[in-house]
């Protein structure tokens, strides 16, 4: 008996001395903004192979048509000045940019151009690499069986219709076709589940939600009107308010808990915005810098769903 009650006491001083677990504060979805922008050349497969090793579990990325109407993976429908050369290896330039137009140029001409050489000025501790311009399939391959070596769970899509209502027929196809496309190649690869379809241009997401309603939409915004005029423009609540993160406030939380939108804000890049934001306990942050937030998650307990 008296063997019993010091063995009893031994556990309670050996529990009295550990810690206790610590709680889970809430999860996020950290999306990496055109890949790791802050850290590989945006858009490239690089890029977006970087951040799953981080550990980004939403990739976030903009998707253009080509002549030979492929899903192209770029922020504009041309050869932005700031990241690119063209296939003599020469810098395009900021007056000559939209001539070297995406929509008007094949797969085969488009990866002749580099994106991942030239130094960006907005970013000077970019890792510097030859890159080009991706095929959307292919990055989404390539994504897959990354995670697969990395023994995690396959990744989420973020990918934004890039379309200026107009520039159709110039850049890009009008709504319905542009959308048509994206939704194709979203169900042909697989990804239904996992994608998010995105825009600015509330045309293009009325033609996913008609085309397929189970792919869920964020409504991109960074104007100044309120939130309401911006969702009553769309004609529908989508899953995600996705604004500028200056646009931020605490009544904003409150309607998108209201109206059961997740907040996912962008692209927030220094750390101070970083913690405001998660005291506030938004659904999801979109970022250059993935490895900047990471230890912040960690420091406060708060998982990446």
């Amino acid at each position: 008996m008296i063997k019993t009650y010091v063995c009893l006491g031994l556990i309670v001083l050996g529990l009295a001395g550990c810690k206790k677990p610590t709680e889970v504060n809430y999860s996020i979805d950290l999306q990496g903004h055109r890949g790791c922008r802050g850290i590989y050349p945006e858009n490239t497969i690089q890029g977006f192979v970087h951040a799953l090793e981080l550990g980004v579990t939403t990739l976030e990325m903009d998707l253009v048509i080509s002549k030979d109407y492929q899903v192209i993976v770029s922020h504009e429908p041309f050869f932005s000045h700031e990241i690119s050369r063209d296939s003599l290896g020469v810098d395009i330039s900021e007056e000559n940019e939209r001539n070297h137009n995406i929509y008007q140029l094949t797969v085969p001409e488009i990866q002749q151009y580099d994106v991942g050489l030239r130094p960006h000025s907005r970013f000077p501790t970019q890792k510097k690499m030859e890159a080009t311009k991706p095929v959307f399939k292919d990055v989404v391959k390539a994504s897959e069986k990354v995670s697969l070596e990395l023994g995690r769970t396959p990744p989420r899509y973020n990918i934004e219709i890039k379309r200026v209502p107009k520039q159709d027929s110039i850049y890009h196809p009008g709504a319905f076709d542009f959308a048509s496309q994206v939704v194709y190649e979203v169900m042909k690869l697989g990804i239904t589940e996992r994608t998010t379809i995105q825009s600015f241009d509330p045309e293009s997401l009325q033609m996913v939600r008609n085309i397929q309603p189970e792919i869920q939409v964020a409504l991109l915004v960074e104007n100044k009107e309120s939130p309401m005029e911006n969702i009553s423009r769309l004609g529908f609540v989508p899953e995600i308010y996705s604004p500028d993160f200056k646009l931020v406030d605490e009544d904003l939380l409150f309607l998108c808990k209201e109206q059961n939108m997740q907040l996912i804000p962008w692209t927030v890049n220094e750390v101070a915005d970083m913690e405001k934001l998660l005291q506030w306990k938004v659904d999801g942050i979109i970022t250059d810098y993935p490895d900047r937030l990471f230890p912040l998650l960690k420091s406060q307990n708060i998982r990446v769903k």
